[in-house]
């Protein structure tokens, strides 16, 4: 990029070239050695909604696999050099969503988690209640006959089959 400059002594313009801002570019690096590495972590099939070149997909499928050291390195920088050369922006939504959703399956896993645990203690049914309040499209029957098979299992130290589906059947109202 030039700009022209004009001495107003002598009214002749001289160009100047103009230097890319190196922090900025560094910057920018960085971010998508960010975004390469998020990407590493997906699994093949979350890769391949990405619709990524091929040598950028089959470069990060190899990746995945490496153990952190140098050869794991120039390949993270070759990456990071050809996503240079495509548009981002789709790439980083996608990104986005699938990590809004593990933060969401997170937070549902530790709803259903404290439910459970609440379900398990209740000797009144007033969570019992609450639950079926906040999440109306459960089946109560069922849910009072797994609530009282896991309470029976906790009792006589067997295994815990029913607390687990009690906890199952909880991930899957609160999830949906």
């Amino acid at each position: 990029m030039t700009e022209n400059y004009v001495n107003e002594q002598e009214d002749e313009v001289t160009n100047y070239a103009v230097r890319p801002n190196k922090t900025k570019i560094k910057r920018n690096i960085a971010t998508i050695l960010d975004i390469a590495e998020q990407m590493t972590s997906l699994s093949f099939e979350q890769l391949n909604d990405f619709g990524l070149p091929d040598n950028i997909f089959q470069a990060l499928m190899q990746v995945a696999k490496m153990p952190y050291k140098a050869a794991r390195k120039r390949e993270m920088k070759y990456i990071t050099g050809q996503l240079r050369k495509i548009e981002l922006n789709d790439i980083q939504e996608k990104l986005a969503r699938y990590n809004s959703k593990s933060v969401h399956a997170t937070r549902e896993h530790h709803q259903a988690e404290n439910w459970r645990d609440k379900l398990m203690s209740d000797d009144d049914n007033k969570v019992l209640t609450q639950f079926l309040e906040k999440y109306p499209a459960a089946d109560s029957q069922h849910l009072r006959q797994l609530q009282r098979n896991a309470k029976k299992e906790l009792a006589t130290e067997k295994p815990l089959k029913s607390v687990r589906l009690l906890y199952k059947y909880l991930k899957n109202i609160v999830s949906s």
